[in-house]
């Protein structure tokens, strides 16, 4: 059935007006008042009572069931058992408000249910704030919804779920937004499935005191799950001794750097086990779609890599004062978000961060009292061409040293900007003639975020 009145329970001078209780003040005003006070106390009146038309409070389970209104707040009195009557989220979406997690609260400990469901054809926007759930029925679960448009949001301030046995199942939700949520007791796993346009955040949330038997993950990929924004959070969170955080790969996440764990705070067992696997089994911080930042108890992304000689190569120089790429073998070590090539390549994979700062520590072998100069070269893939970084050069004398190598050596410390896609390749030019130089082994530069 359609809700489209408003119960009221008790009254006071702050209660919603009645209709009947409209129209008398209505008579009143026109009959004591001058015309402008009049259309003033009339617009308030009128004004009082289209929000009276919008809220529906509920007393019981009966004021959630049938076809509910979606232009309407349903307002949770108190703690209302839904025993086995699911509510179904219309295509128009539905719209709930507690008066807090702990006075108001939706029940049901009836097995094998499911309070939220959908109709055929999906459902819309699911909104609610300050109120508390609890499914602890025996392969019970909180939520199966499907957006009916994919463009639909599920979003939540300051609900508690109690002992719930499962989350349950959104399909193909545009986004998710938890604002002030906790997760207190039972097995509170929420599966994703689908394409998902925009993102998922979950922030200043709160997990304690999970059944130790939980083995699922609190956020779990389904079928077809696809991220195609972020989802991030910054969850404090103590697990149960089996169940991980989160069990998503990164093939669920097709954008770089936007699955973001922010300042998590996570224990397993009131311990901070940060080297624990089954934490995040299916990725880890180092991956393309891991940016990691600033938690305690889950490792942290550190993006960057080093690009070192491991096999000298003489580099050719047929022109002197002209810039030529370093000869040599490289091996690229430390690489997260980036890619090394055995020609000395550092490529920026990711698109978080794009400031970084550029360290080179290189010994060059030449002719005595040659001048050398060394730089970065950016190839810039926004572009399609290359950028003579200039800024990065420096210039060393070869030393002349009795009865030893002949050497100029080159610290550099300097910063770069690098997109997704480019990278950064040294070069070496002789301003004193055409003098071959090498690279020495042990050589490298390394590129690390600010």
């Amino acid at each position: 059935m359609t809700q489209t009145s408003t119960t009221v329970v008790t009254k006071s001078t702050s209660d919603l007006l009645t209709a009947a209780e409209v129209n008398n003040m209505n008579t009143v005003i026109n009959a004591n008042s001058t015309d402008s006070e009049s259309r003033v106390a009339a617009l308030e009146v009128s004004t009082h009572n289209a929000l009276v038309t919008k809220q529906v409070v509920v007393n019981e389970a009966a004021d959630l069931a049938g076809v509910l209104d979606s232009t309407v707040v349903y307002i949770i009195n108190g703690v209302i058992d839904m025993g086995n009557q699911s509510i179904e989220v219309p295509a128009g979406g539905l719209n709930l408000i507690g008066l807090t997690f702990d006075i108001s609260k939706l029940i049901s400990s009836s097995p094998t249910y499911t309070m939220f469901t959908s109709p055929v054809g999906g459902s819309g926007d699911l909104l609610g704030k300050d109120y508390a759930v609890e499914v602890t029925g025996a392969g019970s679960k909180v939520y199966d919804l499907t957006d009916a448009t994919g463009f639909n949001a599920f979003e939540f301030t300051r609900i508690n779920y109690n002992n719930c046995s499962s989350l349950g199942d959104l399909y193909n939700y545009r986004q998710g937004l938890e604002l002030g949520t906790g997760r207190f007791g039972g097995s509170p796993s929420l599966t994703l499935h689908g394409t998902w346009l925009g993102g998922f955040r979950v922030t200043t949330s709160i997990v304690r005191s999970l059944a130790g038997t939980m083995t699922a993950p609190l956020f779990k990929a389904g079928t077809a799950f696809v991220m195609n924004s972020r989802f991030l959070t910054d969850i404090n969170c103590d697990l149960p001794t089996l169940a991980p955080l989160l069990d998503f790969s990164p093939s669920n996440f097709p954008n770089p750097g936007t699955l973001q764990l922010s300042g998590c705070e996570l224990t397993r067992d009131g311990v901070y086990v940060a080297e624990d696997s089954n934490i995040t089994p299916n990725v880890d911080n180092t991956d393309l779609c891991s940016y990691w930042r600033e938690n305690n108890g889950v490792p942290n992304t550190y993006v960057g890599g080093v690009s070192n000689v491991v096999s000298e190569v003489e580099t050719t120089v047929t022109d002197a004062s002209t810039y030529y790429d370093v000869a040599g073998t490289f091996l690229g070590t430390g690489l997260t978000h980036f890619s090394a090539s055995s020609d000395g390549k550092l490529t920026h994979n990711g698109s978080v961060p794009i400031e970084f700062n550029v360290t080179a520590n290189l010994i060059v072998d030449g002719k005595g009292n040659d001048e050398l100069e060394v730089r970065l070269r950016k190839w810039d893939a926004s572009a399609s061409s290359f950028i003579d970084l200039d800024y990065t050069s420096q210039v060393r004398q070869v030393n002349n040293l009795q009865g030893g190598r002949d050497v100029a050596n080159f610290i550099l410390l300097v910063g770069a900007t690098l997109g997704q896609g480019d990278y950064l390749q040294l070069q070496i030019r002789n301003n004193s003639g055409t003098d071959d130089v090498t690279v020495e082994t042990g050589s490298f530069f390394r590129v690390e975020q600010r």
